[in-house]
């Protein structure tokens, strides 16, 4: 029994922890309230297919950021109507793409405006056959019914580029884009325009793509347009990847005002005359592209365009540089010298640079004053603004064939269901004499539940980062509430450090230091080899690397923020390694991993915590439990509000330092304490209800998430799409854990620890034979993950969506996880 010293003790302990969950609440009141999504109803709608506007002027667009923004908001921020709006898709379309396309298409028709798909590759060129074009023209012309307006397709832009997985790939890039126009061409050839858009040549060939052609081939003789020998900027920069007039029907050119040549951010105004000099050529010496392909060839030309500014680096103001650049693109879209100029596209999107730490802002209406300014000046031009066609009303909640939308009735079934659940859990065990002997019995000092649960985080991380679609998304995507695998991984980490270590550390701090120490230069070895590793795979011309070397964005985040198909080349510049002298910051980002997969860019955050976790321990030993969480939380607000950024590494574009360590700090704490929470807990059954109610509430509002993995998921509609996205980007948001997730991590790990004691017996049984085990060994499966990401992008029949035999294969995956875990292979080699 406990004294009345331990039990006060115990009781300040507990209180501390639990103060944690209400100071990670404050940051809230310093958000701002959601923003309503305000919309523009333009008082004339013209017919179908015919344009509004200033007779047959170039029509203005924009390519948004779909996750964060809305038609209707850009309209509302700049005081104008887009004559048409961009998105970006994959190739080939993955089904959980399907239903922001469908909403792409539904926003564009609520404003009166044409659609730009720009199609983005994730495949290699010369896999995209015709069979392949056939089935991605039918489905775009499926998810386009009802639609009114004109579809143009823009595949595989910048194809003259070195930084896009398809770059400099000259005969394969034509093949395909031939095959994909004659597949739209059969499918709708009058509603649907075929865009070739390469990238402005004034810096060409860039620092060259890793899959261009090598000297000697057939494609490089085709890069070597003056016959010298030599692929050099004395070359043509388009030419070699022009598909022909019979494929193309618009010519586009991406022409931005950027100084920087790819390298430090740096922010400068534009000089008098600069977009007319890129379009022509004119002092560059990289060809005249509106004479040779717009004039030349009788093709109207698509102008995406933006201006280069970073808050992170000096010079002219935002509004100096962005308005400047809008004159030239208006001044230029009015003229009768770039009369055959039939749209101008700004990409209201941000990106980064550097590994992340230069953020670029390239939105024409990020700032009110900016905004403001640069629609009165498009009020003045010869540009056609929306609506130009006619609106079908295509309805809001409609999927494309991709999942089911419980609204309504369904909706609120759907929740009581789930509240009788909970509280069947909750009484049976009060109830029935026989579920009362399920309980948690272990008495030896591992906690099988904590590693039941870790084996459950390194399931769904798997599952996410293998990425292929299948039913296994739809229970790791969200589904257990605001939570995905890395939050649940991080905090179980910290709590089995915590809990191993804790009892050592006042009698054995050298030691502690000692073994933490050598842990994380164990995994800071790890995360080399492995970014040195997939380097070297990726130059194996016949390997498919793309999956681990870049990121293709397939909209997997809240609403599918970002636009499906962006893609980020995670090892850009590391290619210098191959020339002489070497480019000086090339080792120091790979000691600082700056490069490397996506899928263990976590590894890095892991190294700096664990250096940092005995002095932690040390506070915790010495009762300086509430200095702590205030602490870990006073980082955690900061990182969040403020978006400060420590280091330069990779990781802290995902999982950033400040932010992420209040999880492994909160995770050490419980691990510290365990023994006394769960007693306190126990002590405390309201407390644990709580944590059970709440997290089945936050879980049901999860499942009204607009984002909907495949054909066989199932989504609530509780609150109109705009409206949740607004919540979910304000308290829900996972790069920089929003108040509200941080919440449900916490809660749901009580509720799921406690169900586990409750019903070990029966859980045990089904799943612990199965997840256990790889709960013991999640950073040997962590490694092992990456090397089956490779294998798996390298067999065709699992990119191509179908869920039920991705399905089977994730099965076998698994299981081929579990055996190489209970047979112990290569333990000896890869860290455990």
């Amino acid at each position: 029994m406990n004294s009345p010293a331990n039990s006060a003790v115990n009781g300040a302990v507990i209180r501390a922890f639990l103060l944690v969950v209400l100071l990670v609440l404050l940051p809230a009141v310093l958000l701002p309230a959601i923003p309503a999504q305000a919309g523009t109803e333009p008082a004339v709608v013209p017919a179908a297919g015919e344009r509004a506007g200033a007779g047959d002027g170039p029509l203005f667009g924009a390519a948004l950021e779909w996750g964060e923004d809305s038609a209707a908001g850009f309209a509302d921020r700049l005081g104008a109507t887009p004559a048409m709006f961009g998105h970006d898709i994959a190739f080939p379309l993955q089904d959980s793409e399907k239903v922001h396309i469908r909403e792409f298409f539904r926003q564009s028709d609520s404003q009166g405006a044409h659609a730009l798909l720009t199609v983005k590759p994730s495949r290699s060129l010369d896999q995209v056959s015709a069979g392949d074009a056939a089935a991605f023209a039918r489905t775009v012309e499926q998810l386009s019914t009802g639609f009114q307006g004109r579809l143009y397709i823009r595949f595989a832009p910048d194809m003259n580029t070195s930084w896009v997985s398809w770059g400099q790939q000259p005969e394969a890039y034509r093949n395909a884009f031939r095959a994909v126009a004659a597949a739209f061409k059969s499918q709708d050839d009058a509603g649907t325009v075929m865009v070739w858009q390469p990238f402005l040549g004034r810096d060409y060939p860039f620092q060259r793509n890793r899959n261009a052609p090598v000297q000697g081939s057939a494609g490089f003789r085709l890069l070597d347009t003056n016959g010298d020998g030599r692929w050099d900027g004395a070359d043509d920069a388009y030419s070699p990847y022009y598909p022909g007039d019979h494929a193309v029907e618009w010519a586009g050119l991406g022409a931005y005002h950027d100084d920087t040549g790819g390298a430090s951010a740096v922010n400068t105004l534009p000089p008098d005359g600069e977009l007319a000099g890129m379009l022509t050529g004119s002092g560059g010496g990289y060809g005249d592209f509106y004479a040779d392909y717009v004039q030349g060839r009788s093709k109207p030309l698509m102008l995406q365009t933006a201006a280069f500014f970073s808050s992170t680096a000096g010079g002219p103001a935002e509004s100096e540089i962005k308005l400047a650049w809008w004159n030239q693109v208006l001044d230029a879209a009015s003229t009768a010298r770039f009369g055959k100029i039939g749209a101008v596209v700004w990409d209201e999107r941000t990106s980064t640079r550097d590994t992340g730490v230069a953020a670029i802002d390239w939105r024409l209406t990020g700032q009110p004053g900016i905004a403001t300014a640069a629609g009165a000046r498009l009020a003045d031009s010869a540009l056609v603004t929306g609506p130009v066609t006619a609106r079908a009303g295509l309805a809001g909640d409609e999927s494309g064939g991709v999942g089911k939308v419980l609204g309504g009735i369904g909706a609120w079934t759907t929740a009581g269901a789930l509240a009788a659940v909970v509280i069947l859990l909750w009484l049976l065990p009060r109830f029935l004499p026989r579920a009362a002997g399920w309980a948690y019995g272990d008495p030896s000092p591992r906690d099988s539940r904590v590693d039941f649960l870790r084996g459950l985080a390194i399931v769904f991380v798997v599952v996410n980062h293998v990425g292929i679609t299948s039913l296994f998304q739809l229970f790791t995507q969200e589904a257990v509430g605001f939570v995905s695998g890395a939050e649940l991984f991080v905090l179980f980490s910290g709590l089995v450090l915590g809990m191993v270590f804790g009892p050592r550390v006042r009698d054995g701090f050298g030691d502690v230091v000692d073994h933490t120490t050598r842990r994380a230069g164990k995994l800071y070895a790890t995360a080399l080899t492995v970014l040195i590793g997939v380097f070297l795979i990726s130059l194996v011309p016949s390997v498919n690397a793309d999956t681990l070397t870049s990121f293709v964005d397939q909209g997997t985040g809240a609403a599918g923020r970002g636009g499906a198909g962006r893609s980020y080349d995670l090892y850009a510049g590391m290619d210098s390694l191959l020339h002489f002298p070497v480019a000086p910051e090339v080792i120091p980002g790979i000691l600082l991993l700056q490069f490397g997969p996506w899928q263990f860019n976590v590894m890095g955050l892991y190294v700096i915590l664990l250096l940092a976790s005995p002095l932690v321990l040390w506070a915790l030993s010495r009762g300086k439990v509430l200095w702590v969480l205030a602490a870990t939380t006073a980082l955690y607000a900061a990182g969040a509000i403020f978006r400060i950024r420590l280091l330069p590494s990779e990781f802290e574009d995902s999982f950033p330092l400040l932010v992420w360590q209040v999880l492994f700090i909160v995770g050490m704490v419980a691990g510290y304490h365990r023994r006394r929470i769960i007693g306190w807990l126990a002590a405390h059954a309201w407390v644990v209800a709580a944590c059970t109610v709440v997290a089945a509430a936050l879980a049901f509002l999860a499942w009204g998430n607009p984002y909907v993995a495949n054909s066989y998921d199932v989504r609530v509609a509780i609150l109109p799409d705009t409206t949740y996205r607004a919540l979910y980007d304000a308290y829900f948001g996972r790069t920089y854990l929003g108040v509200g997730r941080l919440l449900n991590v916490l809660v749901l790990v009580v509720a799921a620890y406690a169900l586990l004691t409750a019903y070990w017996k029966p859980v045990h049984r089904a799943l612990g034979w199965f997840l256990i085990p790889l709960g013991r060994a999640t950073l040997y499966v962590f490694i092992i993950h990456v090397a089956l990401i490779a294998v798996i992008a390298n067999i065709p029949a699992l990119q191509e969506g179908r869920v039920l035999f991705n399905t089977a294969a994730y099965a076998v995956i698994l299981m081929l996880l579990w055996v190489m875990v209970r047979t112990r292979f290569l333990f000896r080699v890869i860290p455990t």
